[in-house]
């Protein structure tokens, strides 16, 4: 047992709390009970040895000593009569405030150890109980409620007329004050001289002179009026201290966090002397905890924290006995022996000191185990039945004291065995006003501070929310505005801060089950049951009339001797009260509601200035839409940006006062920018789920609202914490991305004015609180929605750039990031939005200007501002090493280059149209620009998409500027063959460039650009072998490559299933080519060679004219369909991809030019088998021609022919010549 010697010389500092140590278990009577006593704190010195008085000493004369302040004693003497001293209105509220970590969760009862003892007694007492039941989570806190004292009260000062005028209509009709006998405090003053003596050194009877007897037994039988009896405080009234704030005075920077916040609040009674809101003259009798002791007892399952004033000896075998003084006539009775065997086991006491007397005179001492008390002679009882009343009565009164905030009372009358519990709340309510009830206040701060404590600790439970909102939602209804603004303010804004605006809501909602009752519910609570047949004890029904006051009743006492009988109705809770925001909206608009509530608090509390405007929170406040012609564009715009950067500047020197008058340091002052910063935050996340849902107009409402309530906190706050810089720059940012949301859905822009200039009730009475402070205007430039597409994206990108602001003069840029990277990323796209926004204008304005053939001012300017904006773009984002963006930016360089070269080309009649030094320039700068963007990307595995997009760009590029070369040929200024050179490096260039084999959507494309290509270079070889005279090797080497490039162009074409007139043009320009050739031939042989090679060039176009063929039939049924359902068909709704003038052109040619070759190879041959003879095969072949040529013939004359006839004529000539082919086997080869 050297735990209580230990604790004995804990420091007497409220709050020590002692290192835990197990306590014991004792085995009583043969029944073991369960019991362990903590001391949580303790003010008694070290126990000193009591001193045993001598026999025949008289108790009836003072010893020198009494009544004299004594260290042995712990405090002033007077307190440490024992546990006969009178139990305080308030005691359980001073060590709730003490021990605040254990209420509500821990711990199940908080009360005096006499409240417990006389509970425990019930069953074996006569005597009247009377308490006061308050329910803090799910602890009980247990206060003696003096009835006698309370109607002497009522009488002088006409309080608690209602529970008197009750109390003598349904308890005590004739009520009156029972006087204490003398014996009583007879035997109280001898207790007390007895424990003087025993506290003497020498322990021997030290009387005083009989003269100073008198005067010393004055005070004793005076205690009926002081000492003896409980004051109790009036009704409360406001006091003057709680409107004013303790550190007023402190005009320095102010600690913003929310967490200091809270702690500031619910310190804040506590400095204020909780004893003076309740206007009690004497301060001992408050809200103090003045017991010697603070117990944390442990009986069987129960947790209960008791205070306790039992003087603790040293002495005996035991290094902690109690000491005890009994009259020998006087058997000890069970309640005496109950007294003293549960005083012994709160306190671990583990043994029993009784000193016998007889009239005052001593007569012997005898030593009791504490485990043996229960088997005194005279006072047997049960300790296994004690543990089933503590276990019956907490189950009654948790199951029936359901309600936080509610007194409770607990009465059974004197002699009866009826016990009864009332709900002196209601009944108050029903009467009077609420603060009639003394209980009203401690409460509701106690409530408050609990709430204060579990949201304080760092590692809070989410589950636990659900008991924090109970907390002080029960808190707010108690308390009233006019009263307690501060507390009101604080529980709202901690009410706010219990809905997480910064993380997304889980969707399966295990954290916050839904529950109906959730103003009254708890995460570990008990339910009152129904009427049972198995508990009668609960059914009213066979109650007097007079009783349907009380909540519930105990029948009779001997019902708690029994086993559980009140276990079933000791139900835990399956679901916390937390309510389940089903969206980001609904869970933004709770916080708003309570920060409202708040901001009203703070707002009231806060004298009126006389100069304050007088606002009328009906009347919408204007947000101020204007349309482009009345604000001065993006010049004005530069103005306002600047004007709020120094605003933001001067933060670091200026002092900012609030228009409203509150002094900086104050509570108001503290609490608004909380309540503030949480609206914005708020007004935030709506925002931003206004964006997810495409709802932009919204959308900038919300980051309108956001912002006026920054730049309220900006009026307010002297300095700027990180953190909240940081938030403003992400309401920047996200204002950018609304304002370019808003100039890319142009479209949409009524709806958008329409939801923009929505506004809810509460949004406006935020607004008037916030117009106390300060115009709002700060941030007007950002958040207006104009019509003028160019001024939004201006907007945008000025938003952004005071976000980047921000973060470079507060040197944030390093801590942030992430945010830094950002916002970066940002000003780089609508850098770029603005670009291509510029040269779309350029472009326009391009295709408008026909007269003039030179470049405009108005083209230069938007080149020039797009340009910038490109290359500001590519800083942005080569500065955060995004690679893949700036090679898009650079991509877009390249197309506003292309533009520049487009402008410049001559607009005069084509014959006189070269290709201009101008446009090759501009050309060469965009192929610089998309190389750059290769070189960005190092490699295609970076972003496979945009390095595609850029060869794509770099390819046409090329291809664009050979083509204006090949068909506008700058022969005043460079020789043909210099230019065919340049044409050629251009088109492999654009090859080299064009990717073919990658499959993509772009595939195709390639593959028709590379064929086009060689189709181009073949043609060009082919007109240079025309044209030229002289180097046979030259002739030569063209020769070959223009049949090369032919060849290639129709493999390509051919793979291509959507351009049969391409390949058929690229055929006849081969079959051209080998007229060409025919024609510098001289044998018969080598023509017959060259003649059967160009016609089975032609029979090879089968599979272009099937296609054309396949596509005239599609089209043709497509029309008769549409004439059978009559709808009106107009004449572009032919077949997008057949040109049919293209392909009656090319049948033209082409006909004429199979006739040609048939002629010739009929003339040929006929010419050779005169002069050879007959070879069977050539025979085959010349009877074959003369059939086909000769319907060919036939088929050209008739001018009445489809063009589908035509096509189908051809098909059967070019089947009868492929078999011809195959049956000679090459005929002449």
């Amino acid at each position: 047992m050297e735990e209580l010697r230990v604790v004995g010389a804990a420091a007497s500092l409220r709050g020590d709390a002692e290192e835990p140590k197990q306590g014991s278990v004792l085995f009583l009577g043969g029944n073991e009970v369960k019991s362990s006593a903590v001391v949580k704190y303790s003010s008694a010195p070290p126990q000193a040895a009591f001193a045993r008085l001598q026999e025949k000493t008289d108790l009836k004369l003072p010893p020198a000593n009494w009544l004299r302040e004594s260290a042995k004693l712990g405090p002033a003497g007077t307190t440490i009569l024992g546990n006969n001293k009178k139990s305080k209105p308030f005691s359980s509220f001073g060590m709730a405030y003490d021990f605040i970590d254990s209420v509500g969760n821990d711990v199940d009862v908080v009360s005096d150890s006499e409240n417990i003892k006389k509970l425990l007694k019930i069953p074996y007492s006569k005597s009247h109980v009377s308490m006061a039941v308050h329910r803090i989570g799910r602890t009980l806190l247990l206060d003696e409620l003096d009835i006698q004292e309370l109607f002497m009260r009522s009488s002088q000062t006409g309080d608690w007329t209602w529970l008197k005028e009750f109390y003598q209509r349904l308890i005590d009709q004739k009520w009156q004050r029972k006087k204490k006998s003398k014996e009583h405090w007879y035997q109280k003053a001898i207790l007390s001289k007895f424990l003087y003596y025993s506290i003497n050194g020498d322990g021997a009877a030290q009387p005083v002179p009989s003269t100073s007897k008198q005067h010393q037994e004055g005070p004793v039988s005076g205690e009926s009026d002081e000492a003896g009896r409980a004051s109790w405080p009036a009704p409360f009234e406001m006091p003057s201290s709680l409107s004013e704030d303790p550190g007023a005075s402190n005009q320095g920077s102010v600690p913003l966090e929310p967490s200091y916040i809270v702690g500031h609040v619910a310190s804040a009674p506590k400095e204020q002397n909780l004893t003076t809101l309740f206007n009690d003259g004497e301060n001992s009798q408050g809200l103090k905890n003045d017991f010697v002791r603070n117990i944390l007892w442990t009986f069987e399952d129960i947790h209960m924290l008791v205070g306790s004033n039992m003087p603790i000896f040293g002495g005996g075998r035991y290094p902690a006995v109690s000491l005890r003084l009994r009259d020998n006539n006087k058997p000890i009775n069970v309640l005496t022996g109950i007294d003293y065997w549960l005083d012994n086991l709160i306190c671990n006491v583990p043994e029993l000191v009784m000193c016998f007397h007889v009239n005052g005179i001593v007569q012997k001492y005898e030593m009791i185990k504490t485990e043996d008390i229960p088997n005194l002679e005279n006072s047997n009882f049960s300790t296994k039945v004690i543990k089933d009343i503590a276990q019956n009565i907490l189950s009654f009164l948790k199951s029936n004291c359901t309600k936080e905030g509610h007194t409770y009372w607990l009465f059974k009358a004197s002699g009866s065995d009826i016990v009864k519990l009332y709900d002196l709340t209601t009944l108050c309510e029903e009467t009077e006003d609420k603060y009639q009830n003394p209980f009203t206040m401690p409460v509701a701060i106690l409530l408050y501070k609990v709430a204060c404590n579990m949201m304080l600790k760092k590692n809070q439970n989410k589950k636990h929310y659900g008991t924090i909102r109970t907390l002080l939602l029960n808190c707010l209804k108690l308390l009233d505005n006019g009263r307690h603004p501060q507390i009101i303010a604080s529980a709202n804004y901690m009410l706010s801060e219990l809905f997480q605006l910064d993380e997304p809501k889980k969707e399966d909602g295990t954290d916050f089950p839904i529950s109906g009752n959730s103003d009254e519910s708890y995460s570990e609570e008990e339910e009152e049951m129904p009427d049972s047949d198995e508990n009668g004890s609960y059914s009213n029904s066979s109650d007097p009339p007079d009783d349907n006051k009380a909540v519930a009743v105990i029948k009779s006492v001997g019902e708690l001797s029994v086993p559980e009988k009140y276990k079933s109705v000791h139900r835990i809770r399956p679901s916390c009260a937390f309510p389940v925001c089903h969206g980001t909206e609904e869970r933004c608009r709770l916080v708003l509601n309570y920060v409202l509530e708040g901001l009203k608090s703070v707002d009231s509390s806060v004298k009126k200035e006389g100069d304050l405007p007088a606002a009328d929170p009906s009347t919408p406040i204007p947000l101020k839409y204007e349309d482009e012609s009345t604000s001065g564009g993006p010049e004005c715009l530069e103005k306002q940006m600047a004007l709020f950067l120094d605003k933001m500047g001067s933060f670091q020197k200026g002092k900012h006062s609030s228009q409203s008058g509150m002094i900086p340091g104050s509570w108001q002052y503290k609490m608004k920018l909380q309540l503030i910063l949480k609206s914005s935050r708020a007004y935030y996340v709506l925002s931003d789920a206004a964006v997810i849902l495409q709802k932009y107009g919204r959308a900038l409402r919300y980051i309108k609202l956001a912002l006026q309530c920054h730049d309220t906190y900006c009026c307010l706050c002297a300095s700027m914490l990180p953190e909240v810089l940081v938030f403003l720059c992400q309401c920047l940012t996200l204002c950018g991305d609304i304002q370019l949301m808003l100039a890319q859905n142009a479209n949409n822009r009524a709806a958008y004015l329409e939801e923009y200039n929505y506004q809810t009730k509460e949004d406006q009475e935020i607004l008037h609180s916030l117009h106390r402070e300060s115009r709002c205007q700060a941030f007007a430039w950002a958040t207006d929605l104009s019509t003028d597409l160019e001024c939004q994206l201006s907007i945008s990108c000025k938003c952004y750039e005071a976000a980047y602001e921000i973060l470079l003069f507060s040197n944030l840029k390093n801590q942030n990031p992430e945010q830094h990277i950002q916002v970066l990323k940002r000003m780089g796209n609508i850098r770029n939005e603005i670009g291509v926004f510029y040269m779309n204008q350029a472009a326009a304005v391009q295709t408008e200007r026909v007269v003039s053939k030179n470049v405009s001012t108005t083209e230069q300017q938007l080149w020039k501002k797009s340009f910038s904006c490109f290359e500001e773009g590519i800083q942005n984002f080569e500065s955060i090493d995004d690679a893949t963006n700036a090679a898009l930016l650079l991509c877009n360089t390249g197309r506003l280059m292309r533009i520049c070269a487009q402008a410049h080309c001559a607009t005069e009649g084509d014959f006189k149209r070269e290709f201009s030094p101008e446009e090759a320039l501009y050309y060469n700068k965009a192929i610089d620009y998309y190389l750059k963007a290769l070189r960005s990307l190092g490699k295609r595995d970076v972003h496979p998409a945009v390095w595609d997009s850029v060869n794509w760009e770099l390819s046409t590029t090329y291809f664009t500027m050979a083509t204006l070369q090949q068909d506008y040929a700058p022969l005043s200024r460079k020789a043909q063959e210099q230019i065919e050179k340049e044409v050629s490096e251009a088109m492999m260039k654009s090859l080299k460039y064009c990717d073919v084999d990658t499959v993509s959507a772009r595939q195709p494309l390639c593959q028709y650009r590379a064929a086009t290509i060689h189709h181009r270079l073949a043609s060009m070889y082919h007109s240079c072998l025309r044209n030229q005279v002289g180097d046979e090797h030259l002739r030569k080497q063209h020769r070959v490559l223009a049949d090369l490039h032919y060849s290639k162009a129709v493999r390509l074409f051919q793979l291509l299933k959507d351009a049969p007139c391409e390949f058929l043009r690229v055929q006849l320009e081969r079959v051209a080519f080998a007229e060409f050739q025919m024609a510098s031939q001289n044998s018969s042989a080598g023509k017959l060679k060259t003649l059967f090679g160009a016609l089975d060039i032609m029979a090879k176009t089968k599979g272009a004219f099937q296609l054309i063929r396949k596509e005239l039939v599609a089209e043709s049924e497509q029309i008769s369909e549409n004439k059978s359902t009559a709808e009106n068909v107009s004449p572009n709704d032919s077949s997008a991809g057949l040109n049919k003038e293209e392909v009656l052109k090319l049948l033209g040619i082409f006909e004429s030019r199979m006739s040609f070759l048939l002629l010739q190879s009929i003339k040929l041959l006929t010419a050779t088998k005169k002069k050879i003879g007959g070879i069977n095969e050539e025979e085959v072949v010349l009877k074959t021609n003369k059939q086909v040529y000769s319907l060919l013939l036939r088929a050209t004359a008739n001018k009445s022919m489809t063009l589908l006839e035509r096509i189908e004529v051809i098909l059967n000539l070019l089947e009868q010549l492929a078999q011809n082919a195959e049956g000679s086997n090459g005929g002449v080869q």
